[in-house]
């Protein structure tokens, strides 16, 4: 295995996609900087940013279909609510999802249709947030700036080898960690893994702040050159407007800015996650919002659109730099890609949409080998049960409710009345019939 995959993200799940990433991240890297003899992970982030939601678009546009669609079959949905109100018994409940499944293919949608873009884009978002942990691990030429190549190979009085040929160096490392509060990477410089301790030492070195890269000099004797070689690379590549370490969490840089008297630092920081919060709300503002106030779907949708600015303010706080302008970017994209999406909903005829989802899930039965009469009758005999099961137990309770009410009306029965001489010739017949 190559060094470049040992500080890699090893999960199952999340591991190969934050591989897929980071080699496009790496492409894309390469040929900015070979175009533009530009070093910036900022740039690569913007770029794969707007790549990923290009490729999402098409899925962006069919989930505002089904938004559009939804509204409209809403007053049908909330008919059928009310039509069983709060029944709970087994059988209401199965007719009133049956009765759903209806409406939902008399529309063409799915009851999932929302769900699928989220589905898509969590992934993408957890994987992201692991590639730019480790930036090193994903792009190439970055690693090789610290001086291990691809292969393993330790180049010669790079960063690097100065610190791994220096006796001690374990417990140095540990203390750099420790000194600038490095808690974001899990590192073991006990290990005898020579590559692994290569690459423990790069994760630690690529989240020092630039004064940690200044002192790095008191720590290593002879590390001068090699600390003077790589600095200019990287105040270029891993810092956003000059001033933004994109591996440290905004949270980490305004404690240490405000603690530096660091203002333009603090106020750059500060100013990721309240973007990230004010472009939130500007893709909420922009998206088809459910109408009907009392309708509990659009009750949540209102909770979610409250909560999810403020999510995105908190997670942009204690998530490194990079993803915090990955989420602000995204944001901005998805407005954009919002508007125009709007504007081709509104011309788009929605009974023709219906057809067109009718038809498609029409051939997919069809490939399945059902039949449309098969469906129906299949629906009718099942909604006829259990509906007929329904009402069945209605009569019961119904039936249960006038007995107790004749029962209370003979137990009160006026003294002398017709009721209540009826009554006792009633219990001396019962007598007579016991003995």
């Amino acid at each position: 295995m190559s060094a470049i995959e040992l500080t890699a993200y090893p999960g199952s799940i999340l591991g190969p996609i934050a591989k897929v990433l980071g080699w496009i991240m790496n492409g894309i890297y390469d040929i900015v900087y070979h175009l533009t003899g530009v070093e910036s992970v900022t740039i690569s982030i913007v770029i794969i940013t707007i790549l990923i939601y290009t490729c999402l678009l098409p899925l962006t546009i069919k989930q505002q279909k089904f938004s559009k669609l939804s509204q409209k079959m809403q007053p049908e949905l909330n008919a059928l609510r009310e039509k069983y109100g709060n029944r709970k018994d087994q059988e209401a409940m199965m007719a009133m999802n049956e009765e759903t499944q209806r409406i939902y293919q008399k529309y063409g949608v799915s009851p999932m249709g929302s769900c699928v873009q989220m589905l898509i884009q969590m992934p993408l978002l957890f994987a992201l947030y692991r590639v730019f942990y480790n930036i090193p691990a994903y792009i190439t030429s970055i690693k090789d700036y610290f001086g291990v190549l691809s292969n393993g190979k330790v180049v010669s009085g790079s960063v690097v080898d100065v610190i791994s040929n220096t006796s001690g160096f374990q417990d140095i490392m540990q203390k750099i960690v420790t000194d600038y509060k490095i808690t974001t990477v899990s590192v073991d410089f006990t290990t005898k893994d020579t590559s692994a301790l290569n690459n423990y030492i790069i994760d630690v070195l690529y989240k020092l702040p630039k004064s940690g890269w200044e002192k790095l000099t008191s720590y290593f004797d002879n590390i001068g050159s090699a600390v003077g070689e790589i600095t200019p690379h990287i105040n270029k590549f891993n810092y956003a407007f000059g001033k933004i370490n994109i591996s440290d969490t905004p949270w980490n840089i305004i404690k240490t800015s405000f603690a530096g008297h660091e203002w333009i630092v603090l106020v750059l920081a500060l100013l990721i996650p309240v973007l990230a919060y004010a472009t939130q709300l500007l893709n909420i503002k922009l998206m088809p919002q459910a109408g009907g106030n009392n309708d509990q779907m659009a009750k949540q949708m209102k909770t979610m659109n409250t909560m999810m600015p403020l999510m995105s303010l908190f997670f942009c706080f204690i998530t490194p730099t990079g993803l915090g302008i990955y989420w602000v970017v995204s944001a901005l994209v998805r407005a954009v890609q919002q508007f125009f999406v709007n504007k081709h909903i509104e011309n788009l005829d929605l009974d023709d949409i219906m057809k067109k989802n009718q038809e498609k899930a029409k051939k997919k039965r069809e490939k399945l080998g059902i039949s449309e009469d098969q469906i129906r009758q299949a629906a009718m005999i099942k909604t006829r049960n259990i509906e007929s099961k329904a009402n069945v137990n209605v009569s019961s309770a119904e039936k249960e409710l006038e007995l107790e009410k004749a029962q209370a009306a003979k137990s009160n029965a006026k003294a002398g009345s017709m009721a209540s001489k009826a009554n006792l010739v009633k219990e001396f017949n019962e007598k007579n019939n016991r003995k």
